[in-house]
């Protein structure tokens, strides 16, 4: 890594991850915020480029992302705040946006706005000019706002806004960038000006606003902010935090919150109405007068292209079909531009295990050999080699969320999804459930009903996420026809789908009974995916893929490993069933040395627990070895994979002999074998990190107890019926 030079261009990306930066460089917090949609994350990696890291707000567990930029002979730590609408705190991100611009004190604030809905986005950037931080307004997307026929007076509207430096942008393209920077550095460069704004919100309230700020006045050194009159306004809109804050931190703490419900309640007799929305009819007057002055409409566009692909893209009967089709195309993408990088690693590795293997004289016992061929080659190998196909499906997911289109396939169920009692909102963390179920449970944070909370975070662990996606590559690669991949895939993320929904259905009739929460949703206008932008989501989620296989399910397959070497067998082979190496000769495992490692396998640890299993599983087609793999799953799915290379390695000889794990798999299983197990993948327990933060965000094992017990339940009922069903049928797949 490498400290920025006392030589570094302004605007240039110094080389390396960022650290801290040099002595001559001043350090300069900037809090990038925005609504959703706004465009905001395209303005960040512009910014920051691929000096970015992600982690966590201090004591929660919303996502952070933060990078750098030497700009001007400054350091800028630019952190990407949630998106918001409001810093009037309803959902969890919401409240770590503002409580970051509170108590982290930011140098500068920079506000991306949507340039063609002004008066919505300004809502919030009149927020920050009442907490009176630092302010650079970014117009983003100023050419959709130039194509629907807006011409905006900057220079009048930053006057009329207390002279708020405004910058025009088109992020997806780069353009505005150097000017963001410019006026960020130059904000943080000068001395803080004395605004000449202030939104009056009628002589009721602001005599009450008055008369508190004076309450306040004498602990202002203590509240956080330190700002009377902008905690006086939150205490008006009832505030639940700023309550808080103001009992923790005023001497006279009773008075204060006494007279603020005092001054609610006459305002409430005298207005007719809640203050909190009265003042936020004020905002939006304000804002409106402002834009009145300011932006004109050249041309009145009465369908916009947004409005024509609409038509046809969220249309109640033709936009269900287009959303599956889109995803049907996605995974048949996804098969066939990775099929051959997924070969080229697959041989790597069959080549690395010969290789390692090769040290080692033929047939022999080694158990450093084995935990380096069987342990760590077959099993994280078996996992890297679908690494191309799981960046071809986030490169795709990345495309769909970047141009819009994920917004419109939440418009496109939300009629559906109020059918079993949630909403479009919900379809979010769905949508997030395909690559990983915890952040996705984490996305609920942003449903407001805890009925609605339960319910989705209840049935995530029913999407398809990525770590069983391998699973399903490796069964279909194996033992199915090329013609029938992508559908099988296809419909085992269809079938999760509906089965969340049905799940959801009965839990809002019996556990989580009660009226859905309304919800307005919103559609983004569509926009082309920047490559940058498009690629640097796509690294960061493959990135975490690889860095799970090499820390998480390293660790797993070390102790999987060591399950399935251990007990060893005598040299006579005393007490390993003659019946086992028989299977294993009959299996295909060939010579004796073979059927002596296949009836060692059965010894272990795991064989015997796998063997164990067998009278519960079998009637779903599960053998031993299956079983074995799934014990390791509960770690993390992709756990399943590795197991199998290592079971069916140390079973057959699996890479020493230059045989396959494609080829073992066809020796051992059928095609309705493989479709059980898949199914039981797809709805059975969820892994050991999602029981974690289900037990964090529900706030007792009580949830998580009955989650595991119910998908599990489900998940052998209904593998049990695709197998007997299968059976009956005469598709094949008897033990």
């Amino acid at each position: 890594m490498v400290q920025p030079s006392d030589a570094a261009k302004p605007g240039t990306f110094e080389a390396g991850a960022p650290r801290a930066p040099a002595q001559t460089l001043r350090r300069v917090t900037v809090a990038l915020a925005g609504n959703p949609n706004s465009g905001k994350t395209t303005i960040f990696n512009a910014l920051t480029g691929s000096r970015q890291h992600v982690g966590n707000y201090p004591g929660v567990t919303v996502e952070k992302k933060a990078g750098v930029r030497v700009h001007r002979g400054l350091w800028l730590d630019i952190v990407d705040l949630p998106g918001t609408y409001s810093l009037t705190a309803y959902s969890t991100d919401e409240l770590v946006a503002r409580e970051f611009v509170i108590d982290a004190h930011p140098d500068v604030v920079v506000d991306v706005l949507d340039a063609s809905n002004l008066e919505r986005s300004l809502y919030l950037g009149v927020q920050f000019m009442e907490l009176d931080v630092p302010l650079v307004l970014v117009l983003n997307m100023s050419d959709i706002a130039a194509a629907r026929g807006f011409v905006f007076d900057l220079e009048h509207l930053s006057a009329l806004l207390g002279n708020v430096p405004l910058v025009p942008a088109v992020g997806n393209r780069g353009e505005g960038i150097e000017a963001i920077l410019d006026a960020t550095v130059a904000v943080a460069e000068a001395a803080r000006p004395e605004r000449h704004v202030a939104i009056s919100y009628g002589p009721e309230i602001d005599r009450e606003i008055e008369h508190l700020a004076s309450l306040l006045e004498p602990d202002a050194q203590r509240l956080a902010p330190r700002r009377p009159r902008w905690v006086a306004l939150k205490l008006l809109e009832g505030d639940r935090r700023i309550r808080e804050r103001v009992r923790a931190a005023c001497t006279r703490a009773d008075d204060v919150l006494v007279s603020a419900d005092a001054a609610i309640a006459r305002l409430r007799t005298i207005l007719g109405d809640d203050p909190e929305i009265v003042i936020a009819d004020r905002r939006y007057g304000f804002i409106s007068g402002a834009c009145q002055e300011t932006v004109r409409s050249t041309v009145e566009l009465r369908h916009t292209r947004s409005d024509q692909i609409d038509a046809v893209l969220t249309h109640p009967v033709l936009g269900l079909p287009i959303f599956l089709g889109l995803v049907y195309l996605m995974f048949w993408a996804t098969f066939r531009l990775g099929e051959y990088p997924m070969a080229a690693i697959d041989a790597l590795f069959l080549w690395l295990g010969q290789a390692v293997g090769g040290l080692w004289p033929a047939g022999s016992d080694s158990l450093l050999r084995s935990l380096l061929v069987d342990g760590l080659i077959h099993g994280v190998g078996g996992v890297l080699v679908f690494l191309p196909n799981i960046l071809i499906l986030f490169l795709a997911i990345s495309v769909l969320e970047d141009s819009g289109y994920m917004a419109r396939a939440a418009f496109i169920v939300d009629r559906w999804m109020h059918k079993i009692g949630l909403h479009g909102k919900s379809f979010i963390p769905m949508i997030l459930g395909f690559g990983c179920t915890v952040p996705a449970i984490l996305a609920t944070r942003v449903l407001e009903s805890r009925r609605d909370r339960l319910t989705t975070m209840f049935i995530l662990p029913l999407m398809s996420c990525s770590a069983r996606f391998p699973i399903y590559v490796m069964f279909t690669g194996a033992l199915f026809p090329e013609r029938w991949r992508t559908p099988v895939v296809w419909t085992m993320y269809v079938v999760g789908a509906v089965a969340a929904i049905a799940m959801a259905k009965v839990l809002r009739s019996t556990l989580f009974r009660g009226e859905t929460e309304p919800f307005v949703m919103e559609l983004p206008p569509y926009r082309t995916p920047t490559v940058r932008g498009t690629l640097i989501h796509m690294w960061q989620r493959g990135w975490m893929y690889v860095r799970k296989a090499g820390t998480v399910i390293l660790a797993v397959s070390v102790v999987m490993w060591a399950l399935t070497a251990f007990p060893r067998p005598a040299e006579s082979d005393a007490g390993v069933p003659d019946a086992a190496r028989a299977a294993a000769s009959v299996g295909g495992a060939g010579p004796p040395a073979a059927g002596r490692r296949a009836a060692a396998l059965e010894h272990s640890v795991a064989g015997r627990v796998g063997k164990a299993l067998e009278p519960v599983t079998r009637p779903l087609g599960f053998d031993w070895r299956i079983n074995t793999a799934l014990m390791g799953a509960f770690a993390a799915k992709e756990v399943f994979v590795a197991q199998m290379g290592i079971v069916l390695s140390l079973g057959e000889g699996v890479g020493a002999e230059s045989d396959s794990l494609h080829a073992a798999l066809q020796r051992n299983y059928s095609p309705l074998q493989a479709l059980a197990v898949m199914v039981f993948c797809l709805l059975g327990f969820p892994c050991m990190a999602t029981v974690a933060v289900m037990w964090r965000e529900s706030g007792s094992w009580g949830w998580v107890v009955l989650q595991w017990v119910i998908l599990t339940v489900m998940a052998y009922v209904a593998t049990l019926a695709v197998y007997q069903v299968g059976s009956a049928l005469g598709l094949g797949g008897a033990m």
